[in-house]
């Protein structure tokens, strides 16, 4: 109902919302394109639309009604033309509404709608049935033009390649999003899905020297630059993180190699196997 107002006035209705439009100035833009064509001052152009407004006709027109065309089409009147619009839609129907203050005007339309079934013109609606029963809908219904705005999903947008890149101060892991040149996001159900096909060794690849394994993904990439073999990966930032956590607890947790050796995660050691000795 809004673009069938911006055809018949001229306009361009990009977006309403954006613009800042209420539903006051919609109301108004409404009441001014039937005024506009209750004049019979809409010019129309080759294909039945409408080319140009004949104002001089339609001022004469208001003037015969005892309306200002000026005032109406003044934007800074907000609400002008929606109630001059209303008072000839209520004349039309055998209403005098000359003499009506402005309540009297809202409640004459709303009497009209809850009797008559009748639709003012500033709501841009009319009133249909219901193509099988035959009786009529609830509420009077919009009809026009059905357009459908979507977002704009291309590949070419979305492909993206990391091989290093930033990452998070906190978690040391990289972040996310093409935008931020980030990483792919290997979450919970993909770890299970490797665990179920038993890839062990790509699962602690892309646990540690492809997410949060410091020094092990800074060895990785230069023993890919100097075509070596690829050192055993170390122990990941989250699980540093988890270690101090405990440790802030006031639980006395140790890190123990393979060979029964405490390991520190203050010092730069050789990358050994590890596993938590128990709590104790």
């Amino acid at each position: 109902h809004l673009g069938w107002a911006a055809e018949t006035l001229g306009m361009q209705v990009l977006n309403p919302i954006f613009d800042g439009a209420d539903s006051v100035a919609i109301e108004d833009a409404l009441g001014r394109a039937w005024i506009i064509q209750q004049s019979g001052a809409v010019r129309m152009g080759d294909g039945d639309v409408p080319h140009s407004i004949d104002f001089g006709r339609a001022k004469v027109w208001l003037l015969e009604r005892g309306l200002d065309l000026d005032k109406i089409f003044d934007d800074r009147y907000r609400g002008e033309a929606r109630k001059a619009c209303l008072r000839l839609w209520l004349e039309g129907l055998g209403v005098k509404s000359g003499d009506l203050s402005d309540e009297a005007i809202e409640d004459a339309v709303e009497r009209l709608q809850q009797e008559q079934r009748q639709s003012p013109p500033i709501y841009g609606k009319v009133w249909l049935r219901d193509g099988i029963m035959g009786e009529e809908f609830d509420q009077p219904i919009t009809v026009g033009s059905i357009y459908m705005m979507k977002l704009v999903h291309l590949v070419e947008d979305k492909v993206h390649a990391r091989s290093t890149g930033p990452y998070s101060l906190i978690t040391q892991q990289p972040l996310g999003g093409k935008a931020q040149f980030g990483g792919q996001r290997f979450g919970e159900m993909e770890v299970w899905a490797l665990e179920a096909y038993g890839a062990s060794h790509m699962l602690q690849e892309l646990l540690t020297v492809k997410s949060d394994d410091v020094s092990g993904r800074a060895k990785a990439y230069e023993s890919l630059v100097k075509g070596e073999d690829i050192m055993h990966p170390g122990v990941p930032e989250s699980f540093k993180v988890l270690f101090m956590e405990l440790r802030s607890l006031g639980l006395a947790v140790e890190l123990l190699s393979d060979e029964e050796e405490m390991i520190s995660f203050l010092e730069e050691r050789k990358k050994i196997s590890i596993k938590p000795k128990a709590l104790r």
